[in-house]
């Protein structure tokens, strides 16, 4: 049983989004087992045909943006009789020596019980017949809940639950463009803006040699992480290393990073002008390094048109390394395959730069024949959950 949110406050509109819902989930399950979905009262109700396979169902429904909670739940005729059996069945084994409740909620209100009799009779039955089960409504350890509906009813601990990230379906808030390095924050980012139903595409900057096989490969495990949440990723890879020694040989070094960021949020955005994507998206915060000062996102800004979100813009590096942790890119992003944000990296970047300075300093450089050779030969991967 999925269990949504944020989608039940759209009124008139909650259909379209809930039918967009159900779509991701048959996308994210399409290798995993022939399931039969239902949707019905605020509910979709998931049917694998091979029940051995439920709980890779449940782990990948868990990762879908729009759902709040999976439960795995036991079909009960609707009666009382088969409901207090079932109950019995599918939860006597874990409230041994607890101390438990029971929630019911009839939605169909044609059912003979109104709720607190279901309760009542179901929390009955079981008491009589679990070795040490007591009832504690205010601290219980277990819960039993008891969902009566218009097709149907069922019967699930609450504790066995799986929590979703809930936010909104993948394909209801438009399309954006990650700039995904091999580090921490980018893939926080994309995760954040795809939780708001935001389909994610990524940019890589590739500089090979100086940037090795494997720190590509790091970077597609990363989309392939984020991929597990949006059910695919396109990932671009832009040749970088051409653009970066010609600002190496012909830029200031204090400015070395700033017009390096420049270049890469002008590819960005024609990349994303090419796939119909309306904003771009980095893993920038208030000064956390040099190039991220409020002057240097003016410098870097200033070459764009399409906004750019920064949802990581006021958290410090400990919060993000928390929801790195909690959505699995952690350990991909430690590992230590360099990416081209560390090449060339000047010893004393300039911290509050004056733009009309940067814009200069860029002037040596033929621009729109650099980005036009990198643009040339991008490479496109589809990336899919691994």
């Amino acid at each position: 049983m999925v269990k949504y949110g944020e989608i039940i406050l759209k009124g008139l509109n909650r259909p379209v989004f809930e039918n967009v819902l159900v779509k991701n989930i048959r996308n994210s399950l399409r290798n995993t087992d022939n399931v039969k979905i239902t949707k019905a009262q605020a509910t979709i109700y998931i049917e694998p045909e091979d029940t051995e396979k439920t709980g890779i169902v449940m782990e990948r429904l868990a990762k879908i943006f729009g759902i709040v909670s999976v439960a795995r739940a036991a079909v009960c005729e609707k009666n009382i009789d088969d409901i207090r059996k079932k109950a019995f069945e599918y939860c006597a084994g874990s409230l041994e020596n607890k101390k438990f409740k029971v929630i019911a909620k009839r939605a169909d209100k044609g059912f003979a019980l109104k709720s607190p009799e279901i309760c009542d009779e179901v929390g009955g039955y079981l008491l009589e017949r679990v070795p040490g089960l007591s009832v504690d409504v205010h601290d219980p350890e277990r819960t039993v809940r008891v969902e009566v509906r218009d097709f149907g009813a069922y019967v699930y601990c609450e504790e066995d639950k799986l929590k979703g990230p809930g936010g909104m379906p993948i394909g209801t808030g438009d399309r954006a463009t990650l700039l995904l390095s091999g580090g921490i924050d980018s893939p926080v980012a994309g995760y954040m803006t795809a939780k708001r139903g935001v389909t994610v595409d990524a940019v890589n900057f590739f500089s090979y040699p100086y940037t090795s096989e494997r720190a590509k490969e790091k970077v597609i495990e990363l989309a392939s992480i984020l991929a597990g949440y949006t059910s695919k990723i396109n990932l671009y890879i832009v040749p970088f290393t051409e653009i970066q020694l010609a600002i190496r040989d012909n830029c200031p070094e204090e400015h070395l990073t700033l017009i390096m960021r420049r270049f890469m949020m002008r590819i960005a955005e024609r990349i994303a002008r090419n796939n119909k994507s309306g904003a771009l998206v980095t893993g920038e915060s208030v000064g956390q390094v040099a190039s991220q000062t409020i002057s240097a996102l003016n410098v870097t800004n200033s070459v764009v048109k399409m906004p750019v979100l920064r949802p990581l813009i006021g958290m410090d590096k400990e919060e993000i390394i928390v929801r790195a942790r909690e959505i699995g890119s952690f350990d991909t992003s430690v590992l230590p395959y360099e990416d081209c944000c560390t090449v060339f990296t000047p010893r004393h970047p300039s911290t509050h730069p004056k733009l009309e300075r940067v814009e200069k300093s860029e002037s040596a450089l033929d621009v729109n024949a650099l980005i036009n050779e990198a643009v040339d030969n991008i490479e496109l991967i589809e990336v899919y959950p691994s």
